[in-house]
């Protein structure tokens, strides 16, 4: 089961910023069954970007909309502020199971999707404190610049021009983003840094002046052939669209497929102007480094810095709960790792404090997939790369979903020939291994991380084996 906080407030520091009459506002429960045209399950990204383009498609169709608590609940409320093109697996990978041409349409869509972000929320009114800075990976030591430089060649490989993503050196690195320690760092375009929880609640607003059904505190228990299953009753549609993400493995049946991974957050007090002075940052960039264990930033509207990482443990059996949120050792490190960029915050108040689940793929994909005899759709799998890719799987659900819904075999636009031919669409990921099998593989792997991290600045060079092995563990 989901669960619920007793103050929003507590969910991020995006949640505490909320207008005081958004933040709490209650949607009506379902409180009996009900038959519309399509259902949703999820009101996250996910979930409302799909409903936003099929109203926009099919304005005569009876969509629904099931929340277990309240829309932007999860991580769609909760991550970190990037809207970015990465995906999080490489392109080799994508071509591997598809084609070079299908994996670089893949990577073009995901970097569009940032723009589209941007756009539709200009457009709807949604102010998302959208700034497309781009995004800074950081080397932090003559290791991790030549992993930068490896990574360079291999985006030039995959036609990356230097108008997508740029070495800087130390000098340049520093101009954009005063960081400490830093000796170079590649520079991508295609990120940019929202307010989420403005963004996801903005989204819902925009569906329901639609003509959405918009249901909160509605768990759904039980997805079946054109129904779904709630304590106050069942619904039924011609097409049932999946969008549950790290909370998948609250459906009956569904514990092994998407992975409930935690990451966790921070943010500081707004700090002085003398220390934007002493840093620049002007652009909002985004940024995180070359380290195992995996840390990103922003800098938000407020002059705070948004800090997170993964770190927390996973729980055996992939349980979800409250206290799961909270992790002091995590935060504790968190605070240490953004002291190694700035060590003059050493004294900034460190106000927010909080975490949440993303979903992880056994083989790291995500995916939209879609079964064409009863009209199911599942969408998700984003591992941690959802803010943008949702955006795209939500256009992609759109698609399928008029098809399923009108009749008959639509003659296809362009734009949705090329959506529905991407590399994603009908991909299957393996299920994830029993318990504990999966308990020990990750949190070793989690452990072997943070080990490499340590090696490698201790001896300056690569830990090989630990490498393999933690990706042949973790699968990434």
């Amino acid at each position: 089961m989901t669960h619920r906080s007793s103050d929003r407030r507590d969910l991020s520091l995006w949640w505490d910023c909320l207008p005081g009459d958004e933040r709490e506002r209650v949607r009506p429960m379902l409180d009996r069954s009900d038959q519309f045209d399509v259902v949703i399950v999820g009101a996250g990204f996910t979930g409302l970007w799909s409903a936003y383009y099929l109203s926009g498609r099919r304005p005569d169709l009876r969509i629904a909309v099931l929340e277990a608590e309240t829309a932007g609940f999860g991580a769609s409320g909760r991550n970190g502020g990037w809207c970015s093109g990465l995906l999080p697996l490489d392109l080799d990978s994508v071509a591997k199971r598809s084609s070079r041409e299908a994996a670089l349409a893949m990577q073009r869509a995901a970097q569009q999707s940032v723009d589209e972000v941007g756009a539709v929320a200009a457009a709807e009114g949604i102010d998302a404190r959208f700034a497309k800075g781009g995004y800074l990976r950081f080397a932090r030591s003559p290791l991790q610049a030549d992993r930068l430089q490896a990574a360079l060649k291999y985006e030039r490989a995959w036609e990356q021009t230097d108008d997508d993503v740029r070495w800087l050196d130390r000098s340049a690195a520093r101009e954009r983003l005063g960081a400490d320690g830093v000796f170079g760092a590649l520079w991508s375009r295609h990120c940019a840094a929202v307010d989420p929880a403005r963004l996801v609640r903005g989204l819902a607003a925009t569906v329901e002046g639609r003509g959405v059904a918009l249901f909160e505190r509605t768990p759904v228990t039980r997805i079946t052939e054109h129904a779904v299953t709630t304590p106050y009753g069942e619904v039924r549609a011609q097409v049932v669209v999946q969008a549950t993400e790290g909370y998948t493995r609250s459906l009956a049946g569904q514990r092994r497929r998407l992975l409930p991974m935690y990451s966790m957050v921070i943010a500081t007090e707004p700090l002085p102007p003398s220390f934007w002075d002493d840093v620049g940052w002007e652009h909002r960039d985004t940024f995180n480094d070359e380290r195992r264990f995996l840390v990103y930033a922003q800098r938000t509207v407020d002059d705070r810095i948004v800090f997170g990482g993964r770190g927390a443990p996973y729980h055996l059996g992939s349980k979800i709960a409250a206290g799961f949120d909270h992790e002091p050792a995590v935060y504790d490190a968190l605070q240490l790792s953004l002291l190694e960029f700035f060590p003059q915050l050493a004294d900034a108040a460190i106000t927010h404090r909080w975490g949440g689940v993303l979903g992880i793929p056994r083989d790291w994909w995500p995916s939209v997939v879609h079964d064409p005899a009863t009209g199911a759709i599942t969408a998700g799998g984003y591992a941690g790369d959802g803010v943008a890719l949702t955006n795209l799987a939500g256009r992609t659900v759109a698609a399928l979903a008029d098809e399923s819904t009108s009749g008959t075999k639509l003659e296809r636009s362009p734009a949705d020939q090329t959506l529905l031919s991407l590399p994603w669409v009908g991909h299957h990921s393996p299920a994830w291994e029993p318990e504990p099998l999966r308990w020990l593989g990750i949190n070793v792997g989690m452990r072997l991380a943070e080990s490499i991290d340590s090696s490698e600045d201790r001896r300056g060079r690569p830990a090989v084996l630990r490498d393999h092995l933690m990706r042949r563990l973790t699968g990434h």
